[in-house]
């Protein structure tokens, strides 16, 4: 069935998520970027502050270069729990292209506490020249099967429609759990473009009950999160998408972007949902 959330916009309360640090551009795109763990905690308890309930996390090692080690994730979740109060932990498995399967898994299920989300990447994307991130159907039962054994939701991250055929095969299969946790996202190298069009196009078709957020990468990221505020849909910010606050200003940190999309969501007429609400939201 396709998504029908779009009568109840007034009645849909926001979830802001916060991808503070990804895996590709570090310090050298934005000094304010943070990849130590104590920093990035700090950084994620002022957007915690400001509105968001699920933090989306990368961890970098001691040079600030991108790492699956177990224990490094282990050093990041407690400087989390130390510094945040509730926010929601949501760990990354990409990386396709770079890590082995199992790497890519590893700190979802032996970290402790595990997180209480983690992403599925739906289908392949290509990163610059050479480097393709595959995401096969067999891995994305994979990982969604040891997910659903070890309690952690998964968040499908769809890159284009085309996708969507494999969300519905993880469903089919009795993978997933209700409501589904969606990101569209717009403006990868060859995902979908970005466009108000475009999103309606990609949501309408969202296997239901669902429950969706828009990504943005770069320029595109403000005014395809507000159409999303706009649309009944969530949004995910950040400096692991997007670097600059305006054009020509980088952000001063994750918060400050985070605190923009709280003032618009607040014009909007549609309330910021707490980590309490966002997990009876999703069924976490």
């Amino acid at each position: 069935m396709p998504y029908s959330g779009y009568e109840d916009y007034f009645d849909r309360k926001l979830i802001i998520s916060v991808a503070t640090t990804g895996g590709h551009q570090g310090k050298e795109a934005n000094p304010n970027l943070p990849t130590q763990p104590v920093e990035v905690a700090r950084d994620v308890a002022a957007c915690e502050k400001a509105g968001a309930s699920i933090v989306h996390l990368h961890a970098r090692d001691e040079r600030g270069e991108k790492t699956k080690s177990v224990a490094r994730y282990q050093e990041l979740r407690d400087a989390i729990d130390e510094h945040c109060d509730d926010i929601i932990v949501n760990f990354t498995t990409g990386g396709g292209g770079i890590y082995p399967r199992e790497e890519r898994i590893a700190p979802v299920l032996e970290t402790d506490p595990r997180p209480e989300m983690a992403t599925v990447d739906l289908g392949p994307i290509n990163f610059g020249q050479t480097r393709t991130a595959e995401n096969t159907r067999e891995q994305n039962e994979e990982y969604a099967e040891r997910m659903r054994e070890a309690g952690v939701k998964p968040e499908l991250e769809l890159f284009n429609p085309g996708h969507i055929p494999e969300a519905e095969h993880l469903i089919d299969e009795g993978l997933l759990a209700e409501p589904y946790w969606a990101t569209v996202i717009f403006g990868m190298q060859n995902g979908m473009p970005p466009g108000p069009q475009n999103m309606k196009a990609f949501v309408d078709n969202l296997p239901d009950p669902v429950e969706w957020q828009c990504l943005a990468v770069g320029k595109h990221q403000l005014p395809m999160t507000t159409a999303a505020i706009a649309m009944g849909g969530h949004v995910r910010v950040g400096m692991e998408d997007n670097v600059y606050y305006r054009k020509g200003e980088l952000a001063e940190s994750n918060a400050q972007l985070v605190r923009r999309t709280a003032r618009i969501a607040d014009e909007l007429e549609r309330p910021v949902a707490s980590p309490a609400e966002t997990r009876e939201m999703l069924g976490i």
